[in-house]
C-alpha cells in the first residue's frame, strides 16, 4: 500500500472548504467545513461570502486533514485541486492555496475537474472504475449524464441541463414551501411523509421528439409553484408532504429513466450516481429498482462523498499520479467553466528549468525545518 500515491485534494467550488488525504484508493481523511449557515439568510450561496469563507478556513482544514490521515505535508506525492468548473472568487482561493502547499513542499500540482472528481470519488467505496462507466451527476449548479472511458483523460457529455438544474429546483420549491435553504435534505424528509402520486407534475424533456438525454426541470419548477400559489389564492392549505413528494417523484423519475436509457444505448452495463442530489433517498431507491430490472449494475457513493468534498478531488489526483498524467504550470488559474471533457489542467509541452527545484528547495527549508 505504501507505493501507492499520497494525494491531499482542494474543494472550494462553492461554499464547502473540503480537504481530502487519499492513499491510492483508500481514503485517509475527509475535513470539511461549511459556509451553508451563513448563505441560508440570504436564500442562496453568495459568492463574496464563500470566497472569504474559504480564505478562513483553509489552512485549519489542511491542517485537520493532514492529523486525521496521521500523514506529514512532506510525505505527500501530490496537490490536488479543483479548478473548475464553479464559483470564480471561490475557485480562487482554493488554487492559490494550493499552489502555495505544492510550491513550498516541492511536490506537483493538478489542477482537476470538479464534475470528473464526482465520478472519480466512487473508487473510493467501491474499488477501480470499470471503463467505460455511465455516470449521472446531480447537484445544485449542474444534472449531467457523462460517458469515461478513462477518468483522467477521457470523460464525454452525452447530455446536460439545459435550465434549472436538479438541485436548483429542489431549493427554489423550498422556498416556496417555506421550508428554508437548502431545500434538497427538507424536501427529501417531507416527502417520505407524503404521496408521491397525489399531483401529476410535469416530465419535462420526455417527449419522443425530445432530446434523449438533456434534462430540464424549469417548467416542473413553474408548474409546482403555480399549483402552491393557486390553492393559496383559493385559501385553501397547501399539503406540503405531498407537494415535496410528487415533486421529488418528477425529478427523480426523469433522472433515473434517461441514465438507464444512456446505459442500454450505449451497451454499457455500469451507473455511477454523483453529486450531492445522489445522497436523495428516493433517487437511490428509484435508481436501484431500474437498475436491477435493466441489469445495470448500480455504483453510488455514500451520501457525505455525494456532496462536495476534498477526497473526490484527492481521489481524482490520486489516478493522475498514477497513471503518470502531466501535472500543472504554475500558472494554473481557475476557470469557472471549465468542461468536463478536461477532467484535468496539464501543463505546457516544455518543462520548468532547475530555478523552481531551487526555489523549493529554499521554501523547504524555510517553512517545514
Amino acid at each position: 500500500m505504501a507505493d501507492e500515491p499520497l494525494v491531499l485534494g482542494i474543494e472550494t467550488s462553492c461554499d464547502e472548504t473540503g480537504v481530502g488525504i487519499v492513499r491510492g484508493t483508500t481514503l485517509l481523511a475527509d475535513a470539511i467545513a461549511s459556509s451553508v449557515d451563513e448563505h441560508a439568510r440570504f436564500g442562496g450561496v453568495v459568492p463574496e461570502v464563500a470566497s472569504r469563507a474559504h480564505l478562513e478556513a483553509m489552512v485549519p482544514t489542511i491542517e485537520r486533514a493532514l492529523k486525521e490521515a496521521g500523514v506529514s505535508a512532506r510525505d505527500l506525492d501530490g496537490i490536488a485541486v479543483t479548478a473548475g468548473p464553479g464559483l470564480a472568487g471561490a475557485l480562487l482561493v482554493g488554487v492559490s492555496a494550493a499552489k502555495a502547499y505544492a510550491y513550498a513542499l516541492g511536490k506537483p500540482l493538478y489542477g482537476v475537474n470538479h464534475l470528473a472528481s464526482h465520478i472519480c470519488v466512487d473508487q473510493l467505496e467501491h474499488g477501480a472504475l470499470p471503463e467505460p462507466t455511465t455516470a449521472l451527476l446531480v447537484s445544485g449548479g449542474h444534472s449531467s449524464l457523462l460517458l469515461s472511458t478513462d477518468i483522467t483523460s477521457d470523460v464525454r457529455p452525452m447530455g446536460a441541463t439545459i435550465d434549472d438544474a436538479a438541485g436548483e429546483a429542489f431549493d427554489k420549491i423550498a422556498r416556496v414551501l417555506n421550508l428554508g435553504f437548502p431545500g434538497g435534505p427538507v424536501i427529501d424528509r417531507y416527502a417520505k411523509e407524503g404521496d408521491p402520486k397525489a399531483i401529476a407534475f410535469p416530465r419535462g424533456l420526455t417527449g419522443p421528439r425530445d432530446p434523449a438525454y438533456d434534462f430540464s426541470f424549469s417548467g416542473l419548477k413553474t408548474a409546482v409553484a403555480r399549483w402552491i400559489e393557486a390553492r393559496r389564492a383559493a385559501g385553501e392549505d397547501v399539503p406540503v408532504r405531498d407537494v415535496a413528494a410528487s415533486f421529488q417523484e418528477a425529478v427523480v423519475d426523469v433522472l433515473t429513466r434517461k441514465a438507464v436509457r444512456a446505459c442500454k444505448d450505449e451497451g454499457v452495463d455500469h451507473l455511477m450516481i454523483g453529486g450531492g442530489v445522489a445522497a436523495n433517498s428516493r433517487l437511490r431507491v428509484l435508481a436501484q429498482e431500474r437498475c436491477e430490472a435493466a441489469g445495470i449494475r448500480l455504483r453510488v457513493p455514500r451520501p457525505k462523498l455525494c456532496t462536495d468534498n476534498g477526497a473526490m478531488v484527492a481521489a481524482l489526483g490520486a489516478e493522475m499520479v498514477a497513471r503518470n498524467r502531466a501535472a500543472s504550470d504554475w500558472d494554473l488559474s481557475a476557470d469557472s467553466s471549465l468542461p468536463v471533457t478536461d477532467p484535468h489542467v496539464p501543463g505546457h509541452a516544455h518543462t520548468h528549468t532547475h530555478t523552481h527545484d531551487h526555489v523549493h528547495e529554499v521554501s523547504k527549508e524555510n517553512l517545514y525545518s
